[in-house]
C-alpha cells in the first residue's frame, strides 16, 4: 500500500485515463494516504505567447483547475489534491512527487512513435528518472 500517490493527470481525452488511473489509486492508497493530481501546461514559446490574449491562458487554467476538482469530488473519500504546473512534463511532475513526498508515480503511456524512439516519451522518461515506484498504464 502507498501513502502518497501522484498521478499524471491528463485531460485530452476527457480525463478518461486520469479517471482510470484514480479508480486504481483507491485500491493502491493506504487509509489516510493522499492522491495528488498533476497537469502540466507546458510553456508557450515566447513569441506564440506575445500573440495570446493573457485571458485566454488565464481561462484555460480556469478550466484545467475545474476539471481536477471534478475529479477529485468524483473520487469519493479518497484524500485528492490537484496541482496545476508549467514547464516541461516529465520535470515537473517528478517535481510534484517529490514535494508530495511521493511513493508511487502514476502515469499513462501511448504506443511510441518513432520520434519517442530518438526522444524518449514522458512516461519513459518518469520512470528512468523517477525515486520511487512508477505504474505506468496503457
Amino acid at each position: 500500500m502507498y501513502t502518497s500517490i501522484v498521478i499524471a493527470a491528463a485531460l485530452f481525452n476527457e480525463g478518461a485515463t486520469t479517471r482510470a488511473a484514480l479508480e486504481k489509486a483507491k485500491t493502491l492508497l493506504s487509509p489516510g494516504g493522499t492522491v495528488t493530481l498533476v497537469h502540466v501546461i507546458e510553456e508557450v514559446p515566447g513569441y506564440v505567447a506575445a500573440s495570446i490574449p493573457k485571458e485566454h491562458m488565464g481561462a484555460r487554467q480556469r478550466e484545467v483547475q475545474e476539471q481536477l476538482d471534478a475529479m477529485a469530488k468524483a473520487a469519493g473519500d479518497m484524500n485528492v489534491k490537484s496541482s496545476i504546473r508549467h514547464g516541461q512534463p516529465s520535470a515537473s511532475i517528478l517535481g510534484a512527487a517529490t514535494e508530495a513526498n511521493a511513493d508511487l508515480i502514476m502515469i499513462a503511456s501511448h504506443k511510441p512513435g518513432l520520434s519517442d524512439y530518438f526522444i524518449g516519451s514522458t512516461a519513459a522518461r518518469i520512470v528512468r528518472h523517477a525515486q520511487c515506484s512508477v505504474l505506468v498504464t496503457r
